[in-house]
């Protein structure tokens, strides 16, 4: 009964015309679904194959890329939807912040839809190691040695995640566990109950009607008009995700040497970016301050924020699109200059008059980043009349670009010894 109330609740018979227009949705939803399920049919594959265990992994993968037909198109299918995964989710996401798709009886599913998000990450994360070759093995290194600046458990926290004091069988073991049974459930779970509370909450919340059109509440069969288009949609992905893979193929290396480490390790991509805050503030600060409140504010976000406002329409209204410009545009431009100040003067600053690192390179800095958030959430409600809604949404853009530019800095512009760099000499 349980499972059959589920299915009848996915997709309703009839929904708004309002919400059939591409651009509303861009049918970011049904393309997390898709990719997962390529994700699922080309990992199934690849575990007939692969092995988990240090002296094995990296040949295994190499078998199935020259020795099983059409292997390696197989492998280039699962990486690619495993990194379009993680762009579709965080576009979704996005997508319901600047709609305000998340209030009312919705507030609890964006709890669930940033748990999926985490688990996404987690899932690409534990695959990425499986390859055992230099590029994976020093990443994972990296980002589980982040774990062991958290004080007073950080070095359990680091044991706990390599599965041992270093990486080994153990850590691929642990992954690959993780990987192939424990992540895939939570993410049916989750993506199940997302998909349910959706429904149960009337669906997408529709733009709002043009003034003065009438038929505005309009109801239209979900099929054949929106499953056609889901079909388009998922058809036109899927084609997408295998010209990738067949162009393209998956990165492997030269096998994994724990005795010869790169020049520079770099963290997955999607983690990079706070990889780049570790280099501009103290290690407690980058690794557990900031991560914690700036999950903790998105969490809260729905709750912290009000239900009376309308929603919808991208960007809220037109002052909230101005507003998203206009912290969009400052993101873009401050976060560069900040990063080369702290390149030319944060060291020597964090010598003066032999203060601590804690203080210079995390306290204040961090001080200094509250402020600024602060104060620009104060503008847009003080100078510019931000509704609550508006000016929430605005600084939440800031934020969100401004890490997008950390992260790009990490990955394009480090080079050797993680030092700035133009990219054709990285």
């Amino acid at each position: 009964m349980t499972f059959n109330t589920l299915l009848l609740h996915l997709r309703p018979v009839r929904l708004p015309a309002r919400t059939l227009p591409f651009t509303h949705t861009f049918g970011l939803g049904g393309s997390g679904l898709v990719l997962f399920l390529l994700l699922t049919v080309t990992g199934a594959l690849k575990m007939l194959v692969y092995q988990p265990a240090a002296g094995a992994a990296y040949d295994s993968v190499l078998a199935l890329e020259r020795e099983v037909l059409f292997g390696g198109l197989v492998r280039g299918v699962h990486y690619w939807s495993a990194n379009l995964l993680i762009v579709v989710v965080l576009l979704h996401t996005a997508r319901v912040l600047l709609t305000g798709g998340f209030h009312g009886p919705r507030q609890f599913n964006w709890v669930i839809g940033c748990g999926l998000l985490a688990t996404v990450l987690a899932f690409n994360f534990t695959g990425y190691l499986l390859p055992w070759d230099q590029l994976s093995y020093w990443a994972v290194t990296i980002v589980t040695a982040m774990l062991g600046y958290v004080p007073v458990v950080g070095g359990a926290l680091e044991q706990v995640a390599r599965g041992g004091p270093e990486l080994g069988t153990g850590t691929l073991v642990l992954f690959y566990t993780l990987h192939t049974t424990i992540l895939p459930v939570t993410v049916v779970f989750l993506m199940a109950l997302h998909f349910w509370r959706v429904r149960k909450a009337g669906g997408v919340v529709p733009p709002p009607a043009p003034p003065g059109e009438e038929g505005g509440d309009e109801k239209v069969l979900f099929l054949p008009n929106l499953l056609m288009r889901e079909v388009a949609l998922a058809t036109v992905l899927t084609a997408l995700v295998f010209v990738l893979a067949a162009l393209f193929g998956a990165p492997l290396g030269a096998p994994a040497n724990p005795g010869m480490s790169p020049n520079p390790v770099k963290a997955p991509w999607y983690f990079v970016g706070f990889q780049e805050l570790l280099i501009h503030f103290h290690p407690t600060f980058a690794v557990l301050a900031i991560p914690l409140l700036g999950a903790a504010a998105l969490l809260l976000l729905p709750y912290l924020t009000r239900d009376d406002e309308p929603a919808g329409r991208w960007f809220l209204s037109e002052r909230g699109r101005r507003l998203a410009g206009a912290a969009s545009l400052l993101g873009v431009t401050v976060t560069p200059v900040a990063v080369l100040l702290d390149a030319l003067i944060g060291g020597a600053a964090q010598g003066v008059a032999g203060l601590p690192g804690w203080l210079t390179g995390g306290v204040l800095p961090f001080a200094l980043l509250l402020a600024c958030v602060v104060g620009f959430h104060r503008a847009a409600r003080r100078r510019h009349g931000a509704s609550v809604n508006e000016a929430a949404q605005a600084t939440v853009v800031l934020l969100a670009v401004a890490f997008a530019v950390l992260t790009v800095i990490g990955v394009f512009f480090r080079g050797a010894g993680m030092a700035l760099a133009w990219p054709w000499r990285t």
